[in-house]
């Protein structure tokens, strides 16, 4: 299998500047010839600019932004409809990341780069017609979606305060991705959801990632418990599950600008700076097939909608009924097709970050179908503290209340030790310029996707203006009224589902998450800990001191020993559990 994307750029000659000699202004025209597509195309265009020459600007510009340490420029605007032939310009009118416009990039020498990113047209069940990016099996990322057109890289000197006019071609178009052949371990399935199919208007599919425990051939008569690990979309098995002790790198990302899984759609902080007890892939490997680990399997799911790498595993107005489809097509699928125990107690859960906030909610949502939850780092589960934004009571994200004059507004991430790294302001200047109308396939656009309401143009409402940081309270009360402020839909539902959630709540953070989620689960835990009729009977823990995103307090393979223990613990009399515990 080859996904290598990476050019060599060094041996390029620096390319003339085409138009006007003394142009009044910086921009850059692209154009498509016929023989790469005859067809108009709608979508944004991306310009991309690197200094280096090692890798592409594009894979550069990319990583760099969705580490949130944005350094590497991009602009880039909508195009709708542009023929073969004809240019899509992107001027000092286009949104830039992390310089807002094309004026403020420093003069030099850069290699420059284009992409278009290609939008289909949806007529949802809803009634709305919308543009937005179909996944190609990529997880909702520009730089690498198959089909998308791209030009080959060129060196050109740029100098806003003189102007210049580039004019670049798109030439190739990315090719699907190859797809990864099973093992004996890893089973990979993907099924077209008509349920999402009828509600898009398009082809929707829903896919999943099952690894099979250690005798599962051996032993066809046996059954097993399950765990739903929820995660971002990623072509990579269930903890990173590799018999490979020392894996090639992956040729999505050829060079490592940032440490970014080159398979996946976790980020580089998101996963790495927890200081937990995480192993890697290859010891999660040998723990699986030693005798003393019980036997389960463990299915990740993946979801990606038209806003982002992943549904949130819920219905929404935006998105569709994800929920749905998920627990009644795909889990389905899968337990008919794998030997799974089909009942409640062997149903467990697990992920962190958007993994954490959707295990959570498939375990509130459906308590009477799910054994329990190890919810780890969720996102936010309480809207009062929506990272540091109160949804509520505040009135602007970027601006702390009551704050001292000159103090600085408010930040989207941290370092374990405080030190400030990303403001608000700044990632909702690099979601704004990906996509308009939340097409940006990063978090803030997917949290509006999720839980907001849809507006009159038929795309998510903001909870708060990309721009300008303005919150709109009509957003934040649908939002909490819909269920999605899970400690408030706890509470407003305890009568009801309390009694089947009780042992069920397990949820795990570090106390200096990167991105300021532990305040939510600290409300969460105040609400559950006064519980009554009944009592819920989870645990809460929190990684101290300075334990980042990603904390986990105990290994993989030890979290399956934690998981097996409930799930025999509150097997019903006569359930076969010595079958998978003590397996050989």
């Amino acid at each position: 299998m080859n996904r290598r994307v990476l050019v060599t750029l060094a041996g390029l000659s620096l390319a003339g500047v085409a138009g006007c000699s003394h142009p009044s202004s910086p921009r850059f025209e692209v154009s498509f010839p016929a023989s790469l597509n005859a067809q108009p195309i709608t979508g944004r265009v991306f310009i991309t600019l690197f200094t280096r020459g090692d890798v592409e600007p594009r894979i550069a510009a990319y990583q760099s932004a969705r580490v949130r340490v944005g350094r590497i420029p991009f602009f880039a605007a909508d195009v709708d409809q542009l023929k073969p032939g004809e240019h899509a310009t992107i001027d000092t009118s286009a949104v830039g990341y992390p310089l807002w416009n094309l004026r403020d990039l420093p003069a030099g020498d850069y290699y420059a780069q284009a992409v278009f990113n290609v939008y289909t047209q949806y007529h949802r069940a809803d009634g709305h017609v919308i543009w937005a990016h179909q996944d190609h099996g990529d997880g909702q990322r520009w730089a690498y979606s198959p089909g998308n057109l791209v030009s080959t890289p060129v060196k050109v000197h740029l100098d806003p305060a003189a102007g210049f006019d580039v004019q670049l071609t798109f030439d190739h178009v990315l090719p699907p991705l190859d797809s990864i052949p099973d093992t004996k371990w890893v089973k990979r399935i993907s099924i077209q959801s008509d349920t999402l199919s009828k509600w898009w208007g398009v082809p929707q599919r829903l896919g999943a990632i099952v690894l099979l425990p250690k005798g599962y051939d051996e032993h066809p008569n046996t059954y097993y418990p399950v765990l739903y690990e929820q995660s971002h979309f990623s072509l990579d098995a269930p903890f990173g599950f590799t018999p490979d002790s020392a894996p090639a790198a992956g040729s999505m990302t050829p060079v490592r600008l940032a440490p970014v899984n080159p398979r996946s759609n976790v980020e580089g902080p998101r996963a790495f700076t927890g200081n937990g007890k995480r192993e890697s892939g290859y010891e999660f490997y040998k723990s699986w097939i030693s005798p003393n680990l019980p036997r389960m399997i463990v299915v990740t799911f993946q979801h990606p909608t038209p806003y982002f790498d992943d549904s949130y595993a819920v219905n929404s107005a935006n998105n569709g009924p994800y929920g749905d489809a998920i627990m009644r097509e795909l889990v389905p699928y899968v337990e008919s097709h794998f030997r799974i125990i089909k009942k409640p107690y062997a149903r467990v859960l697990s992920g962190g970050s958007t993994g954490g906030w959707e295990s959570l909610a498939l375990q509130l949502y459906h308590p009477e179908f799910f054994g329990g939850t190890w919810t780890f780092f969720p996102d936010p589960i309480d809207f009062r503290r929506y990272q540091l934004i109160d949804a509520y009571a505040d009135s602007n994200a970027f601006v702390v209340p009551n704050a001292a004059p000159g103090a600085p507004e408010r930040m989207m991430q941290q370092s374990p030790e405080g030190q400030p790294v990303a403001a608000m302001r700044s990632i909702a200047q690099m979601e704004y310029a990906s996509g308009t109308h939340g097409r940006s396939a990063a978090q803030l656009d997917i949290w509006n996707a999720t839980y907001g309401p849809v507006g009159d143009d038929g795309y998510p409402r903001q909870l708060f203006d990309l721009r300008t940081g303005k919150i709109d309270p009509t957003v934040a009360t649908y939002m909490r009224d819909h269920g999605y402020d899970l400690r408030y839909y706890a509470q407003q539902n305890w009568p009801r589902i309390g009694p089947q959630l009780v042992g069920k709540l397990h949820i795990l953070t570090g106390d200096m998450d990167d991105f300021y989620l532990a305040p939510a689960v600290y409300m969460m835990e105040d609400f559950l800990a006064g519980t009554t009729n009944p009592h819920y009977a989870g645990d809460f823990r929190y990684g101290r001191p300075m334990k980042g995103h990603g904390w986990q307090p105990m290994t993989n393979a030890d979290l399956l020993r934690e998981m097996a223990a409930q799930i025999a613990k509150n097997a019903p009399a006569g359930e076969p559990t010595a079958s998978w515990r003590n397996a050989p």
